[in-house]
Formats: structure tokens, sequence, C-alpha cells
């Protein structure tokens, strides 16, 4: 929670993000040559969506947080470099996802990230 010194990974920024559906904020969270796997039903893991950079990155997160959803941080770990963090969403209608993250940091910035969802069908 906070940071110390600059460097750790700010995990209220992160809530506040994802539980204010703010773009902007989690963005400013990333390194500005990170990248994330996105691993799902339609890219799975031997052929992945990868985003490369601030600006696509920035591009989904403007496009996931812009939808009729709510979205909530259910857990967050951080272990020295690491981070690992559960986000529950709900659209509308009803339908949920589940989207898990392993993350990896570099000056308390995520340089790396894997992300893992699933959703009603």
């Amino acid at each position: 929670m906070g940071t110390a010194a600059g460097t750790a990974f700010d995990t209220e920024t992160l809530r506040r993000g994802i539980e204010g559906e703010d773009a902007a904020t989690l963005l400013s969270l990333y390194t500005d040559d990170a990248e994330i796997r996105i691993i799902d039903r339609n890219t799975q893991p031997s052929h992945p969506k990868v985003l490369h950079g601030r600006h696509e990155i920035g591009d989904m997160l403007d496009d996931v947080y812009s939808r009729d959803m709510t979205h909530h941080l259910d857990q967050c770990v951080v272990q020295g470099d690491h981070v690992a963090f559960t986000e529950s969403c709900r659209y509308a209608d009803g339908v949920r996802v589940l989207a898990n993250s392993m993350v990896s940091l570099r000056d308390g910035k995520i340089a790396e990230q894997i992300l893992i969802q699933a959703w009603d069908e």
C-alpha cells in the first residue's frame, strides 16, 4: 500500500484505477516498454495476444474501461519485484469475467504482465 522511495508498486493506485474504471490511472503503472500477454479462449497459450508498449496497452485499457461493466480488485499480493492480482468484472447484462495477472516490476512499474481471463458464455 503506498510507495517506498518511489520504487515500490502502488497497490492503491491499482485499486483506484480498476475500481474507478480509470484507464489513465492504470496506464501510469506501466513502463514505456511494457508487454502484456493475454490468454483466454480466443488467444490460447500457444498463440497469446501480445501488447507492446504504453500505446497498445493504453488502447486496450481505454476499450475495457469504457464498457458498461463494473470492475473490482479482489486480491493483490506483492513480493519483491512481482505482483499477482485478481480482478472480477460484471457486464450490465450479468455476464461475469474473472482475470488473473502475474506481473514483473522494474523500478516499481509493470514491465511484463501475463493476463489470463475467462468469462461466462
